[in-house]
């Protein structure tokens, strides 16, 4: 790839000329020979250097560190540092007329996606290119475009935790043992970025596999319950005389709390809650199917000791210093793949969860009817509308 001139390395970094000549003159951009021209690492410089100095670090302070070697900007031009792009010569207003696209809309969606609302002005990033070919299709699909907002908005904060707790690995894992050993800053942050910059095409492969296999079991849940749907609208679904039973518990609070203490403490948590549900399960005949993060799915062959299993870690969980647990209880066929569990009876059972207060357990009739145990007592809530049923349900409280 041939080299940028000193106005194309501008646009590219979203600054003014000028700006380029005063990090020349500073010696904390260098000068490229007479037959190169800047490099895509020197784009990235310049847009860090911006974002350092916008953020209240003097330049010419900088300049000095990066002097007496005691900073260095080398490690932006590995190659795990692709994913840092720089603005193209376009703005917002510019790619609306270009493709057609609401002008709010693009901007809106940028906001969604985590980042500041952009002005029309504003130079368009190079990845925001990636979504309008995601937009096309679903804007001629005639899809609702509050609800590609509130989608993107789920992803961007997916997406935001994802790196803030990749970043948090990062430190804790690499920089702070280099440091350790005595390194100067400068040199740890050169030799940490190398020591990752082989993982990163991998990681990124990784992680887009995740996602796939992720949708590959929402689509199967789809799939199951639509399924399911039609049987029982031809008359031929038949009720199972002894249905197993899936549970849904949750911590109540846990996003804030994880907010308030951190990652940390928010893993302690969740080794504490993995402990208790796991043995309560195994002392109920039942299992741990997956982890959710604040909370679990569990599969149990009888509804009755799944009721009790609730019902004991509903003490267990805040005795042991966590956030009282809320649980949610289904009854019903259920189909089994790839060591999972699917059908109408998983998702109803995560609905009446999401219903239930902290220290609650609530479950369906199918329960009820399937749990003859005089120990048990149920109180009667009448039928409740949930999100993402068709009809309400009857629910009980668990006693």
């Amino acid at each position: 790839m041939e080299g940028y001139p000193r106005e194309a390395l501008a646009k590219r970094a979203g600054v003014e000329a000028d700006y380029v000549d005063r990090l020349l003159e500073l010696g904390i951009l260098e000068a490229p020979g007479p037959d190169s021209g800047f490099s895509v690492g020197d784009v990235r410089r310049v847009r860090m250097l911006r974002g350092l100095e916008d953020g209240g670090l003097p330049l010419d302070a900088i300049a000095t560190a990066v002097r007496r070697g005691d900073l260095s900007f080398r490690f932006l031009d590995l190659e795990s540092w692709d994913w840092y792009g720089g603005f193209l010569n376009q703005t917002y207003e510019e790619l609306s007329r270009e493709t057609g696209i609401d002008l709010d809309l693009l901007r809106i969606l940028r906001e969604a996606m985590g980042f500041a609302r952009p002005l029309a002005d504003d130079p368009v990033h190079e990845e925001a290119l990636e979504w309008i070919p995601v937009l096309r299709v679903v804007l001629d699909a005639g899809v609702d475009p509050l609800s590609v907002e509130n989608l993107i908005r789920v992803w961007g904060e997916s997406m935001r935790r994802l790196s803030e707790s990749s970043t948090s690995f990062y430190h804790s894992q690499i920089e702070v043992p280099l440091l350790s050993k005595g390194m100067s800053d400068s040199d740890v942050m050169q030799a940490a970025n190398e020591a990752v910059a082989a993982g990163i095409p991998h990681i990124d492969r990784a992680i887009l596999a995740m996602y796939h296999a992720h949708s590959e079991h929402t689509w199967m849940s789809n799939v199951v319950e639509a399924v399911e749907a039609t049987l029982e609208k031809t008359g031929l679904h038949h009720s199972v005389s002894e249905p197993p039973a899936m549970t849904f518990l949750d911590l109540s609070g846990y996003t804030r709390l994880t907010e308030e203490r951190g990652d940390e403490a928010a893993a302690a948590m969740a080794s504490i809650l993995a402990r208790l549900v796991q043995q309560s399960a195994q002392d109920h005949g039942g299992r741990a199917v997956k982890w959710l993060g604040d909370g679990v799915m569990l599969y149990f062959p009888d509804p009755r000791e799944a009721v009790r299993s609730a019902l004991e870690l509903s003490e267990r969980v805040p005795a042991a210093g966590l956030p009282e647990a809320h649980t949610g209880i289904d009854a019903g066929p259920v189909v089994f793949q790839d060591g999972d569990y699917f059908g109408r009876t998983v998702n109803t059972a995560a609905r009446i969860a999401s219903r239930a207060d902290g220290g609650n357990v609530l479950v369906s009739d199918n329960v009820v009817r399937a749990t003859r145990d005089g120990g048990i007592r149920f109180s009667d809530l009448g039928p409740v509308e949930l999100d993402g049923l068709e009809r309400p349900i009857r629910l009980y409280r668990a006693g």
